[in-house]
């Protein structure tokens, strides 16, 4: 795996793969490099034997992602075609990882970076996050999947409203509506982020990626369907090894220790 990335940094710590957006000089705003250096990364985090059982993604310095790189792109670009060859790879690997997924959003996150960061199971935001649909400032539509994730969070009508009046959202009020998990001090944003992080990439793997599999597909299933994937993903979920030391721990009274297996 590349290791000399420019434009994000990456880290694993035990079972932990740590991804930070790093162009603070434009709020990690989203160029070709970033987007090809997220792909390898990603790839990387959700290979087999890759050893990594939970990801954290974040930005450095004062925000978390201030959407693409307007800068660089020329005008009269086919966004459409950009979209499609160089982000939507990155965006679809990233919600198809059977791993748990937490971001630490410690500054702005607008267009395509608020997608990624509402990409995650569990969303942390510091106290001075602020979230922005901004593609209409610019005239431009939703992308990077928001329209798809977004309605999904907060309702229809304040995903319309977010969309069409391109408005900063403080930490708070994403946290009121359901946006996100947990709003924390900027101090101790990273602290929580990494210790929810680590507990979840030392749970139960099996168990976890079929959590994520029963809510995705709660969409588009009926009742009846829901109820089927749920019992066959309980059977698989049985027969771990996981599920083992974790009734054999209830019984002893102890904290489980899971292998993932």
């Amino acid at each position: 795996m590349m290791t000399n990335f420019k434009a994000i940094t990456f880290e694993k710590t035990n079972n932990l793969a740590i991804i930070a957006l790093n162009r603070p000089e434009c709020l990690n705003a989203l160029n070709a490099t970033m987007k090809l250096e997220l792909l390898e990364a990603i790839r990387h985090v959700g290979a087999k034997h890759s050893g990594i059982r939970g990801l954290l993604i974040t930005g450095t310095g004062r925000g978390f992602c201030a959407g693409a790189d307007l800068i660089e792109t020329p005008e009269n670009k086919d966004a459409g075609s950009d979209l499609i060859d160089t982000f939507h790879p990155f965006l679809q690997e990233l919600m198809a990882l059977d791993i748990p997924v937490v971001t630490a959003v410690n500054g702005i996150a607008a267009g395509a970076g608020m997608s990624i960061a509402l990409s995650a199971d569990i969303v942390f935001a510091s106290e001075s996050a602020e979230f922005l649909q901004a593609f209409v400032k610019i005239g431009l539509v939703p992308d990077a999947g928001s329209s798809y994730i977004l309605p999904r969070l907060i309702g229809e009508a304040r995903a319309k409203a977010m969309m069409m009046l391109g408005e900063q959202l403080p930490a708070q009020t994403a946290y009121d509506w359901g946006m996100v998990h947990k709003v924390v001090s900027a101090e101790n944003l990273m602290t929580e982020a990494l210790d929810t992080a680590q507990k979840l990439a030392c749970g139960p793997s099996i168990a976890l990626a079929g959590i994520r599999t029963l809510l995705k597909e709660s969409w588009r299933n009926s009742y009846s369907e829901q109820l089927q994937l749920e019992a066959l993903i309980q059977r698989t979920s049985s027969q771990t090894k996981d599920c083992v030391e974790g009734v054999t721990a209830f019984a002893q009274k102890r904290v489980p220790h899971f292998s993932g297996q």
